[in-house]
């Protein structure tokens, strides 16, 4: 493939930037940028930890309000599926109207929300108020990233969008660690006052910053909006769906059959549009196709792993929600070590090196996971925590660079959107597939050793081991075997989850090898935009 020629050719037909807007982004001072830079990645710290952060109190919330599973499945995955079906309108709205104005809104939509569940919290109310709250989440996400990126020039800008990245990637991480740390000495409810108090903390000091915005905007295309936003709310529902359904019901691969053709549709619509929400043209360019590649695989692998080492460290080893986000915070210091080093090694590697190597790192962290066992020490875990983390941190901000990097500054609103998209797409992904894979290894792995039991007792130890260890505990000494089994099974099973992961990782760093751009293009290009 040749990359050079295609993103000639795609540059010669996609809008190009006008002559004020590098100019927009060197007008504010030094104090100035640092301090939207600390706004705009507590604004991303916000949105990405409150999608993990009602994990750690599902049982509570089950406990007080009789929630059903699939209603708690909704109740964390309602506002993932709402947040990621907007982010793309909300991102051109920032471009239109101002992207301080949008974070404001999104903010005020996102406290609103959150304070609903503190005085409504039945199940149905809940699903609904973590909907909304992704709606404000989604206005919210976008313009922290494109405020960044028209503000800084770009020589500075690697290092704020690896900042502001490596908050993104360690926010999961601080929203369960927070959840643990409120559930253990308070009610579920303080998560929720804790988010409205953080929300209007965050609407003041957003106040102080300045703002930006397309200065030759065009009409916001409502009909692409509205193909996008349902082609990615079809195949996100299917995707969350499938751990539950199984990937083989109707509904779930109707839905993911479904969002993949109303993209299909949206892509030829926008190529017709004179004003369309995004030129998918973009694609083409391998700079973009590197970044979206990389952003989606990273997320993948993380909330993927998330989902794996949690359940090991809480179920096998016996940690408490707060002793695992502690056992779990080594994870931050290779991808805030690597975020602030993002300036200077990017422009030495490239991106070729930065996002393959870095995927391939990972690869390596998550295979060297499969050595753990049921009765493995802390270090057996922190050693390739450590190396898949470091393969995050490498890659995480090289790919948010590209990805805006490939659009001109007045369009940064959808360029984050897009980031922001790969993200939710990628995270929902590997969620879907390590759980699928986990259940149905643990299900196998477990069912000769307990096919000599009664069928209430079988059954229930089949669907998971959270109840394999209940019913072991109500069998008193009787149930060591089963206990014993069910670890065994669920071990089995989540090393053909990480094989899996590692997997489809490595052969994304293949494929980022043999697309992304050549580093003498790239320099050709910076410095022809410098």
């Amino acid at each position: 493939m040749n990359t050079d020629a295609t993103t000639d050719a795609v540059d010669e037909q996609l809008p190009k930037p006008s002559a004020g807007e590098e100019a927009q982004s060197s007008v504010l001072s030094g104090r100035s940028k640092i301090w939207l830079l600390i706004v705009c990645s507590m604004g991303v710290l916000l949105v990405i930890s409150s999608m993990v952060a009602l994990n750690a109190a599902l049982g509570a919330i089950a406990v007080d309000t009789l929630a059903t599973q699939s209603q708690l499945t909704w109740i964390v995955d309602g506002y993932t599926l709402v947040m990621a079906c907007l982010l793309l309108p909300a991102g051109a709205l920032g471009d239109r109207y101002g992207r301080r104005t949008v974070l404001l809104v999104g903010l005020v939509i996102f406290a609103a929300a959150s304070l609903t569940p503190i005085y409504f919290d039945s199940p149905t109310a809940l699903i609904v108020a973590r909907g909304v709250t992704g709606v404000g989440a989604a206005a919210i996400l976008p313009a922290t990233l494109s405020l960044l990126t028209a503000a800084y020039p770009k020589e500075e800008r690697n290092k704020a969008i690896g900042i502001w990245a490596g908050v993104c990637a360690s926010s999961a991480l601080v929203g369960f660690t927070g959840t643990a740390l409120l559930t253990q000495f308070g009610p579920w409810r303080t998560i929720f006052w804790a988010f409205v108090g953080a929300a209007a903390l965050l609407f003041v000091l957003a106040l102080t910053i300045s703002s930006s915005k397309d200065p030759e905007a065009t009409p916001v295309d409502w009909w692409g909006a509205l193909l996008i936003g349902s082609a990615i709310a079809v195949f996100v529902f299917g995707v969350i769906e499938a751990p539950l359904r199984g990937w083989s019901d109707p509904t779930v691969y109707g839905c993911l059959a479904g969002g993949i053709l109303l993209a299909v549709v949206f892509g030829f619509f926008e190529l017709r549009r004179k004003h369309p929400l995004l030129d998918i043209r973009v694609f083409r360019r391998p700079d973009m196709l590197t970044g979206a590649i990389g952003m989606t695989t990273l997320f993948f692998a993380i909330f993927g792993f998330f989902f794996l080492i949690m359940q090991y460290l809480q179920l096998v080893i016996g940690y408490s929600p707060l002793q695992t986000a502690v056992a779990l915070c080594p994870l931050a210091v290779p991808l805030f070590i690597c975020a602030a080093l993002t300036q200077w090694y990017l422009p030495r590697l490239g991106l070729r090196i930065s996002v393959a190597g870095g995927l391939a790192i990972l690869a390596a962290g998550l295979l060297c996971m499969c050595l753990l066992e049921a009765d493995s020490t802390y270090f057996d875990l922190a050693w390739p925590m450590l190396v898949l983390s470091t393969g995050m941190g490498i890659c995480n901000a090289p790919s948010t660079t590209a990805i805006t990097g490939a659009v001109p500054l007045s369009k940064q609103g959808v360029a984050s959107a897009i980031n922001d998209t790969t993200r939710e797409l990628g995270g929902a992904l590997g969620i879907a597939l390590a759980g699928s894979i986990l259940a149905a290894g643990y299900s196998h792995a477990l069912a000769q050793s307990v096919a000599m039991l009664p069928q209430p007792i079988r059954e229930p130890a089949l669907g998971s081991l959270a109840q394999a260890l209940t019913i072991s505990d109500r069998l008193g000494p009787a149930g060591g075997d089963l206990s014993s089994h069910a670890k065994d099974a669920f071990m089995h099973a989540m090393h053909s989850s990480l094989l899996m992961l590692a997997v489809v990782v490595l052969v994304s760093a293949a494929a980022v090898a043999i697309l992304a751009p050549r580093r003498d293009r790239q320099r050709s290009e910076s410095s022809g935009n410098s």
